[in-house]
């Protein structure tokens, strides 16, 4: 197990550095930069970075295993700066969206590929053994028919759980996983997302995790790194940062409900008037709004616009038209209501966020 910090951290990537990194290096366009990124990521944890595409949750992973040197500060391993330790010697078992298999051996020796290039040793052969064992009871019969074919006769998917197969034979002190289920079909998603959350618990090892899957860093992290732009916007658990999210893209990019939009933002004075919050805007989650068809003290008055049936979850979505403001809700029964019906709004809860910089200033009521 270890510990990583990275310290300070800044790298500038050229369009001429992201040709040279290929497919599995940060996404095209201009000249890309972390500036003075700072993270821990704790021992025996389970980190997801989390951010759109583009804003360098890849980059951000290969600088932590040295695939890539930092322009300046320090990556920390332990206590330890690693900046001048090749990749092979960090302990590190990693599966990119590019595998990287050898394509002249079998699925078999490929997972075993880590003890392969060591000197052959009794205990080195019992834990091959063991890992492999391992290995193939927590991916099951999905890896078990791949294992004397060749990466050329693979699909993607099969390509995907050999690489995984052999970042989890290795004997790593640190994980490093980008998207590794991005190939597979749902049901094998959901079964892998099982199986890795057990193997991480079981072997307690430290993990960088990189998805856009909002449902998928619910059920692996321990911990959330919420990223845009070459920067770490917020670090912490998920209830954590959806519950008080820093600022306005924090709140507007972490997503519980799926098919919901994450929040609705309002300018001040359409939603309290009367009370002097200054020029402020207020954002509330669809499930936090309350929608009547009574008027009641402190409700704002909307107009039902499209109504939207969530069967698997048995409730409905609202899209609802407040004054200039478009307005969605959430609701566990929306029963009677149709199109162009008038009804009053309440909020729950509901952040206050500065209009110039983004960050959150409140919330009302503060969680405890």
């Amino acid at each position: 197990m270890a510990r990583i910090d990275l310290v300070d951290v800044s790298k500038t990537l050229t369009e001429r550095d992201r040709a040279a990194l290929g497919p599995i290096g940060a996404a095209r366009g201009s000249s890309f930069a972390i500036q003075n990124l700072t993270l821990r990521i704790p021992e025996g944890k389970t980190l997801v970075i989390l951010g759109p595409s583009g804003c360098g949750k890849t980059t951000l992973l290969r600088i932590i295993a040295g695939l890539i040197a930092p322009d300046a500060g320090e990556v920390r391993y332990d206590d330890v700066d690693v900046r001048a330790v090749p990749p092979a010697e960090r302990r590190i078992g990693m599966v990119f969206q590019g595998y990287a298999l050898y394509p002249h051996f079998t699925s078999r020796k490929n997972i075993l590929a880590y003890f392969m290039f060591r000197k052959k040793t009794p205990e080195l052969n019992a834990m091959a053994r063991a890992k492999y064992e391992r290995t193939s009871e927590l991916m099951g019969v999905e890896l078990e028919y791949l294992l004397d074919r060749k990466p050329t006769t693979l699909s993607g998917g099969e390509k995907q759980r050999v690489a995984l197969g052999r970042c989890i034979t290795r004997d790593p002190a640190l994980f490093l996983l980008d998207e590794p289920f991005s190939n597979l079909d749902q049901a094998l998603r959901e079964k892998y997302r099982a199986n890795l959350k057990m193997l991480l618990r079981q072997f307690g090892i430290t993990t960088v995790y990189v998805t856009h899957d909002h449902y998928e860093a619910l059920i692996l992290a321990d911990l959330l790194a919420i990223m845009d732009r070459g920067r770490i916007e917020q670090v912490g658990t998920y209830q954590d940062i959806y519950e008080r999210p820093r600022n306005v893209f924090v709140a507007g990019f972490l997503n519980r409900h799926i098919g919901t939009p994450p929040i609705n933002l309002i300018d001040a004075g359409d939603v309290a008037p009367g009370e002097r919050l200054g020029n402020v805007r207020v954002g509330v989650r669809p499930e936090d709004v309350d929608v009547s068809r009574e008027m009641r003290a402190g409700c704002f008055g909307g107009v039902v616009c499209v109504t939207v049936g969530l069967p698997m979850e048995g409730g409905a979505i609202l899209s609802l038209q407040m004054g200039e403001h478009e307005v969605h809700a959430r609701m566990a029964d929306a029963a009677g209501l149709r199109s162009g019906d008038p009804v009053w709004l309440t909020f729950r809860r509901y952040h206050v966020f500065d209009k110039v910089s983004g960050e959150r200033l409140r919330s009302c009521p503060e969680m405890p």
